[in-house]
Order: C-alpha cells, then sequence, then structure tokens
C-alpha cells in the first residue's frame, strides 16, 4: 500500500485533473462542477442528482457515489492511475461513462 502522502499527492492530481475535464465539458453535458472542500461535485441540471468523489486517505482509495451506486477506485502502479477492478476503468474514463449514463448523452467526452 502506498504512504499517506503519496496518497495525497496522486489522489490530488488525479482529481484536479478531473476537475479540468468537467469543467471543459460542463456546458454540452448540462451539468456543474464544483470543489469543496476536496471532494469533487458534479450537479445536473436536467432531474436533479449529483456525484460526488472524495478521496478516502485511510484505505488509499477515491470513492465516487454515483447513480446510487458506491464506486472504489484503487491505485494501479502499473498504470499509475486510480481504477476501477471490477472493469479495469480508470477515473476519467469511469466518469465519462457514468455521465454519459446519468444524462443519456453518448456525446460528452473527458478527453
Amino acid at each position: 500500500m502506498m504512504d499517506e502522502q503519496r496518497f495525497r499527492n496522486e489522489s490530488d492530481k488525479a482529481l484536479h485533473t478531473l476537475k479540468q475535464a468537467l469543467i471543459a465539458a460542463e456546458e454540452d453535458g448540462e451539468f456543474e462542477a464544483e470543489e469543496q472542500n476536496g471532494v469533487q461535485n458534479v450537479l445536473f441540471e436536467e432531474g436533479g442528482g449529483k456525484f460526488v468523489f472524495t478521496p478516502n486517505t485511510p484505505v488509499r482509495q477515491i470513492w465516487i457515489s454515483a447513480l446510487s451506486t458506491s464506486f472504489k477506485l484503487e491505485w494501479d502502479e502499473a498504470r499509475s492511475a486510480f481504477v476501477l477492478p471490477k472493469s479495469g476503468e480508470d477515473l476519467m474514463t469511469l466518469t465519462e461513462r457514468l455521465l454519459r449514463e446519468h444524462t443519456g448523452n453518448s456525446s460528452i467526452s473527458l478527453r
């Protein structure tokens, strides 16, 4: 398991990159990205709801609460990325898929 300082550095970097991608996609995606105390929130214009992205330092994971489900991403050293073990999706890929599913907009891109 990575040490706490490295986790904080890697999770901060990953969530900052995600935030920038979300901000760039806001207008076309009909959602708004907000950061508050290190937690990234995505608020939806149509139908309400929100996604919450939280670094969980004790277990060294990034947690996503979205679509009534909790997703727990773990650090993959080989990929240098936080990855959902069940699907192999990295943070950006998983977030893009969840946004598309929630909004029904298959053109949302975080790349």
